[in-house]
């Protein structure tokens, strides 16, 4: 069975930055699509960022030119960046993997922008 665990989340201040960071498990890495997701209070899940065909990588609107999405094929993780928070991505972030046909999911994990 794929696991994703996240870690990284936490509360920072207008401005900061936090890097989250994916670790996934019994999977053949190099080859899944890593995305994450985030879900505000009241909203829906929407799309952050992605890594396709191993390294091209998509984002958001919204986050562009504050996040970065990266991945270590060697210790079978995925990190996103986030520079310049502001209190409107302040949400529950998930990790996603898109694996043979199949989407996982971790089990998220807070990050809160307020002063």
């Amino acid at each position: 069975q794929v696991q994703l665990v996240e870690s990284g989340g936490g509360l920072v201040q207008p401005g900061g930055s936090l890097r989250l960071s994916c670790a996934a498990t019994n999977l053949l890495f190099s080859i899944a699509n890593m995305g994450w997701y985030r879900q505000a209070p009241g909203k829906e899940r929407e799309f952050v960022a992605r890594i396709i065909s191993g390294s091209i990588t998509g984002y958001a609107d919204s986050v562009k030119g504050r996040f970065t999405f990266s991945r270590d094929n060697a210790k079978n993780t995925v990190y996103l960046q986030m520079n310049s928070l502001k209190p409107e991505d302040t949400a529950v972030y998930y990790c996603n993997a898109v694996y043979r046909g199949s989407a996982y999911w971790g089990q998220g994990t807070q990050v809160t922008v307020s002063s």
